[in-house]
């Protein structure tokens, strides 16, 4: 359908040129299109929003196994030096700064996040931490604690070779 034009008027408020009025029916034909267009447009993008490539998935789930490997064996050594071991303050302060790193690495990777070896770590991180700020780094851990923790990081490995 074409749209009628007419030259606009110098006393028109509008620069001077040509006005084109549509009818009503070439009006709802023009929004049903624009519609179509930014509905299809919104779609496409989430469809390609929402599926990252495979390969840079299994590469993110491979370094949080790795990095969350790393953090498990340091909390092991850091817990089983003897507290009058000049290494203890260093092996906890180190601790304590790649425990901070590695949970805001991944506290907002929802593929991770929801992972139960995420919440076994966590919490383990999170006791170890809190621990060692109130107390410093050569107090010792009660032996409850010491134990819940590392039940936790024995469920933690048996959920990360699970791809859990």
């Amino acid at each position: 359908m074409p749209i009628a034009c007419r030259p606009s008027s110098i006393a028109d408020s509008r620069p001077a040129g040509v006005r084109c009025q549509a009818s009503s029916e070439q009006n709802e034909a023009i929004h049903l299109g624009r519609r179509e267009a930014l509905i299809a447009g919104l779609a496409g993008l989430a469809v390609v929003g929402a599926v990252a490539p495979p390969e840079a998935h299994a590469d993110q789930l491979e370094e949080y196994k790795e990095d969350t490997k790393s953090i498990i064996g340091q909390i092991r050594t850091a817990l089983d030096l003897d507290k009058k071991d000049p290494a203890k303050p260093d092996a906890v302060n180190a601790l304590l700064e790649n425990s901070t790193a590695w949970v805001a690495k991944y506290r907002r990777e929802k593929t991770v996040a929801g992972k139960s070896s995420y919440g076994n770590v966590y919490s383990a991180v999170n006791a170890v931490a809190g621990h060692y700020n109130n107390f410093g780094p050569t107090y010792p851990l009660p032996a409850k604690r010491k134990d819940r923790i590392f039940e936790e990081l024995v469920d933690a490995e048996k959920q990360l070779a699970r791809n859990r």
